[in-house]
């Protein structure tokens, strides 16, 4: 099986501060990693140098593309970049306001995206946005209603659709239940397991939540001052980590 993903010696430098230092993983298809640290542990800087928001210092994002195979992300042209993002890539912000257009209706904001990879068909559209907001719990009828009317954890989901329409096999996810009440939480990240599931979507989710990881990765990296200092299946890290850090950090959730 070829890797989707493969990230070699990826740095990223703030002046003199240390964004992320000497990254390397592989991602399979099919397959979460869950990214968790602390605030400043580098953690979103990763996120952001793997979509390609940030410009990495060193290192290679090599991805397995469908039309040319692996190609490294990082060397590729601007107009590259943003076609892989909408059709082969899927971002996820932490709130929803930053993914959405928050004057198009919802149907709007699922369609532009199928738009922006050429469909032109106002019906096949229109119907594949409502079956993509069914798909995220979301009531059909509400289509021509704007995300300014919906809730925070619809707000979410709708960005969910937004990103999936297109088909993309790889999900980058910057703490998608953060700011949500625990009950909406819950739904999401079921919600999420689903989807992730049932697409065989391959992902990196950033978060600082335990419980998010425990639930959708199936490996996991600890981040501490820009520096993995361990990896692993998310079990056997969660139950029995080997770094201090992550123990501190398994047992401050202990302690709540």
């Amino acid at each position: 099986m070829t890797p989707l993903l493969k990230v070699e010696a990826l740095s990223k430098h703030y002046g003199r501060h240390l964004g992320c230092g000497d990254v390397n993983f592989t991602l399979w298809p099919g397959e979460v990693m869950g990214i968790v640290g602390e605030s400043g542990s580098g953690k979103s800087t990763l996120l952001n140098c793997l979509a390609g928001h940030l410009a990495p210092d060193t290192g290679r994002v090599i991805f397995e593309t469908r039309a040319h195979g692996p190609r490294d992300t990082v060397t590729m042209t601007e107009p590259e970049r943003r076609w892989l993002a909408r059709t082969e890539w899927a971002f996820v912000h932490q709130n929803p306001r930053d993914g959405l257009r928050m004057g198009v209706s919802a149907g709007g904001n699922v369609g532009e995206r199928l738009m922006a990879v050429g469909a032109r068909h106002y019906g096949e559209i229109r119907a594949q946005a409502e079956d993509w907001l069914g798909r995220v719990e979301i009531d059909p009828t509400r289509i021509d209603e704007r995300p300014r009317a919906f809730s925070g954890g619809m707000r979410q989901r709708l960005q969910i659709a937004r990103n999936l329409v297109t088909g993309p096999r790889l999900a980058l996810m910057d703490e998608p239940t953060g700011g949500l009440d625990v009950s909406v939480q819950a739904r999401l990240l079921d919600l999420l397991r689903g989807l992730v599931r049932r697409l065989g979507l391959s992902a990196v989710i950033v978060t600082h939540d335990l419980a998010v990881v425990r639930l959708l990765a199936d490996r996991l990296m600890v981040m501490k001052d820009g520096r993995v200092v361990e990896e692993g299946l998310t079990d056997q890290v969660l139950d029995d980590p080997q770094h201090a850090y992550t123990q501190l950090l398994v047992s401050s959730v202990l302690q709540v």
